[in-house]
């Protein structure tokens, strides 16, 4: 299978890439997600496309949530918004995804251009500003994977209008949505639920991660969903003693896992190539980035957590994951799942199988059995 991927990589590196980067970015997630579908509708193109893609391994399973996990990889929220893909994102060999963000009632998205490659910075302008058809179209509409194991989630914000955008708006919103999931029967098979607190690009940003709208809208999350498996999605630059404040706050209402972190805002960050943000700038684009001007933030906000609420937490590590290496220093430093979109969108999607052989080969070459061995090592260290 690997001689394939090997030949995909280059392929895609040397073919498919320059073809999709000289078209407009959002042109091309669009067609890509209507090729998704259709691969995904049919069982005989999702085989085919697992036996290309997927890669198995008894040293990358574990157990979290009451879940099964396959592989540590997953798809980030932000890439299918809509969640029409889960057959086929099972099938290329993520072992779990956040569909979304969603959310109760539909935007259109903010105004274009809304998707900008930077690709010396390896990094994404993103402001779609959370496009959704609205929760009941999305259920109306969903299909979810066959596989056992693979895992599907949700990501809930508050939509994006002036009309709720301040803190009782956004509070009640983002309760009208889960209220709608419970009631729904497609709503409660999800195998877990996505609480986005930190987008930056949408109307009244910030205003969830203070820490007394978090514990109100908390508690009413878990009023509404019960004991039911609850993520939230965490923003990259903060400074950790207001980190820590609201980190207290999801473990005191049970939030069973933090997903680090969100995109970036600042353009200033040293990972991007000057020539790159300064030809953003001049063109006023407005939006916010992906991959891996987020890295550094991500990297340290886990450590941060892990260090100090490890045993009452998991950590999902996303941002600036392109290759096994960079899945796995999140890994030590103590995310137990990944989450990946930019990394695909520059190195294909044959990357989600060598992400996981290679992190085969990692675990083996540090003397490890399981993938949970090598958890938070560093700072068992």
């Amino acid at each position: 299978m690997f001689v394939f991927h090997n030949s995909m990589n280059y392929f895609y590196s040397h073919i498919l890439k320059p073809i999709f980067f000289r078209l407009n970015p959002e042109f091309v997630h669009e067609r890509m997600t209507t090729l998704g579908v259709f691969l995904g509708r049919w069982k005989i193109t999702r085989i085919l496309i697992r036996a290309l893609f997927h890669y198995d391994h008894p040293a990358l399973e574990q157990d979290l949530f009451g879940l099964h996990f396959k592989n540590p990889v997953g798809l980030s929220a932000g890439f299918d918004y809509n969640i029409q893909l889960p057959r086929i994102i099972e099938s290329v060999g993520f072992g779990f995804m956040s569909g979304g963000t969603v959310t109760f009632s539909s935007y259109e998205g903010n105004p274009k251009p809304r998707l900008a490659r930077l690709p010396k910075s390896r990094s994404l302008l993103v402001n779609k500003g959370f496009k959704s058809l609205g929760v009941e179209k999305v259920l109306e509409q969903l299909v979810f994977s066959e596989e056992k194991d693979f895992h599907l989630g949700i990501s809930i914000g508050a939509t994006n209008s002036p009309f709720v955008c301040d803190p009782e708006g956004q509070v009640e919103d983002i309760l009208k949505s889960f209220r709608f999931l419970m009631n729904h029967p497609k709503g409660k098979r999800f195998s877990y639920y996505e609480l986005n607190i930190s987008c930056p690009n949408v109307a009244g940003s910030g205003v969830l991660a203070e820490p007394e709208i978090l514990d109100r809208l908390l508690k009413g999350i878990r009023e509404i969903i019960g004991n039911r498996v609850l993520f939230v999605k965490f923003q990259a630059e903060i400074e950790w003693e207001e980190a820590r404040e609201l980190v207290a706050i999801m473990v005191h209402h049970n939030v069973d896992a933090i997903t680090v972190a969100n995109l970036v805002k600042k353009r200033d960050n040293l990972a991007f190539e000057r020539e790159e943000i300064e030809n953003i700038n001049e063109r006023g684009w407005k939006g916010n980035f992906s991959g891996k001007p987020v890295e550094q933030f991500s990297n340290e906000l886990i450590s941060n957590i892990y260090r100090e609420f490890g045993d009452q937490i998991k950590i999902i590590g996303v941002g600036g994951i392109f290759s096994a290496e960079d899945a796995y220093e999140k890994i030590k430093r103590g995310a137990s799942l990944v989450q990946l979109i930019t990394g695909m969108i520059f190195k294909g999607p044959q990357l989600i199988g060598n992400i996981n052989k290679e992190l085969v080969e990692l675990l083996e070459a540090d003397g490890y059995e399981q993938l949970t061995d090598a958890i938070g090592v560093y700072h068992r260290e």
